[in-house]
């Protein structure tokens, strides 16, 4: 029997194709399926002619209508050039219907939804349940036009009909799940469309609404360039704000995008660009405002006093910051010890603003570095937020409990704080959230800790270490008559005449 290769359609029993043939043919030949590779199926199509018709230069047109599954034998080549194989005829051998009707309810029902989703001809689904052969209907699977082709003749090369139908379903199922994923898609692209669509509209009656009503949503972007015009930004950052702001001057005032926005310029608005404050370098002011705010702590005191010393003179003699040296000074001591309010005293000597950030348990990196704005209900990170609040671009600014940061998969802190620590690097630190550079070396960055054996190396490297060993029994007694008392005192509301405490009852305490 000739056989006839065919590289695209799969053909079936009982279902007719027209092929072009160079070659003369009988009643019946054998179509066999080929792949890119040139590479035959185990089994083929024994297909009836049921038409011929001669073409130009001696080609035919032939009407194949198939008939049975043929298994090819060896093939040999005829006198004519062409492939003559001995072929097998299998017949189905359809197995009892009760194997075969569930499976067969199963199939109908896939391919019933199938014809829905791809919009088909409701007579596709009428042949389906038309045809009662458990066989000839697992291979209507043939017949879909999202089957590949090596799925089709997996179809095919399966004779026993049970598995040709369970296999049917497997890739019908397959079929119409990846239809119902492009159906959500497209629904939902079709959704967001409408939406669009919709709040373009209710924008443009709003805008007619606000005209009507002189209310403007060009006043917020004035309002906007107003308040551009009393801050003393940079002008990398200012050409940030114009870039934004002319986006929001596109889109109107309304939706979310708009929202992000102008929380993003507020934002921008509220670090306190070329605000500082001037230090007191009075080293006798400040020896004296740490002698009044505590007692005792000799030696600490000392060691404050000739860093603040240090720093004076740099500054007389303009001499730049070195990155290489150990500029943040770190109190390390037990829990109660007074670490920081001696941080918060240092900031009153030099007079510049306080800020105390709380680091324990700090395990995300982006509480430092930010949120990108990508994320819903991002923020800038503490060290902005920090600023924002001190209102100067130099507070002093107290790192608490830095030896309890953590890391996990949110990032290391550690790592941003040793950008923020360095001198080298902390002039150009870069927020996520603003994704602007900040110039943080005017900052006075001060950290305290109750052990240093938790603190990163690099970042212990960074700091000098002045250390608490807590109160003698007298300096105890002095700064709970001259500080303690007093404050506890005015935070319960009562007067000096009201209530007092002796010396005694204190050193019992």
């Amino acid at each position: 029997m000739l056989l006839v290769p065919v590289d695209e359609t799969i053909v079936f029993p009982d279902m007719t194709v027209t092929l072009t043939l160079d070659a003369e043919v009988g009643d019946h030949v054998l179509l066999v399926p080929r792949d890119d590779a040139g590479v035959y199926a185990k089994i083929g199509t024994i297909a009836e002619v049921t038409e011929l018709a001669r073409l130009p230069r001696g080609a035919r047109a032939a009407v194949l209508t198939g008939d049975v599954r043929g298994i090819p034998g060896v093939a040999r080549t005829g006198s004519d050039g062409h492939l003559y194989v001995p072929v097998e005829r299998h017949e189905d051998a359809n197995p009892p219907r009760a194997k075969t009707v569930d499976l067969e309810r199963e199939y109908r029902a896939i391919v019933e939804e199938i014809i829905e989703l791809r919009n088909i001809d409701s007579r596709v689904n009428d042949f389906v349940r038309s045809i009662s052969d458990a066989g000839a209907l697992a291979d209507t699977a043939g017949y879909s036009p999202d089957l590949t082709h090596d799925q089709k003749v997996r179809i095919l090369e399966e004779l026993d009909v049970i598995a040709r139908l369970e296999l049917a379903i497997e890739l019908q199922r397959e079929n119409l799940a990846e239809l119902q994923v492009r159906r959500r898609v497209r629904d939902d692209i079709q959704s967001d469309s409408q939406k669009q669509q919709r709040e373009y509209f209710l924008r443009r009656q709003l805008d007619s609404i606000r005209k009507e009503l002189g209310d403007d949503e060009e006043s917020v972007v004035e309002d906007y360039r107003a308040q551009l015009a009393e801050v003393d930004m940079p002008e990398k950052v200012k050409e940030q704000f114009e870039r934004e702001l002319g986006r929001l001057d596109r889109m109107g005032d309304g939706g979310m995008e708009a929202q992000t926005i102008r929380s993003y310029l507020d934002w921008l608005l509220a670090v306190p660009w070329g605000k500082v404050t001037v230090d007191e370098l009075d080293m006798a002011h400040a020896q004296q405002v740490l002698d009044d705010e505590h007692t005792g702590l000799d030696d600490v005191k000392e060691r404050i006093i000739e860093h603040l010393a240090v720093r004076k003179l740099r500054i007389e003699r303009e001499i730049a910051a070195d990155p290489r040296a150990g500029a943040i000074l770190t109190l390390i001591g037990p829990p109660g010890t007074g670490k920081t309010s001696i941080g918060e005293s240092i900031a009153h000597a030099l007079g510049r603003k306080f800020v105390r950030m709380s680091l324990g348990g700090m395990r995300d990196e982006a509480e430092i570095r930010g949120h990108r704005r990508t994320y819903v209900g991002a923020l800038p990170g503490r060290l902005v937020r920090a600023l924002r609040d001190a209102e100067t671009m130099n507070p002093v600014i107290l790192l608490d409990e830095v030896d309890k940061v953590g890391a996990d998969w949110r990032g290391d802190p550690s790592s941003a704080l040793l950008e923020v620590l360095d001198p080298a690097q902390n002039h150009s630190f870069r927020d996520h959230y603003l994704d602007i550079e900040l110039d943080l070396s005017g900052v006075i960055f001060i950290a305290t800790a109750n052990t240093a054996e938790t603190i990163p190396g690099p970042l212990l490297d960074r700091m000098e270490v002045i250390a608490f060993d807590g109160y003698t029994l007298e300096e105890k007694v002095a700064n709970g008559r001259d500080h303690l008392w007093s404050r506890q005192r005015d935070r319960a509301g009562l007067t000096e005449e009201e209530v007092t405490l002796s010396e005694d009852a204190v050193r019992t305490m």
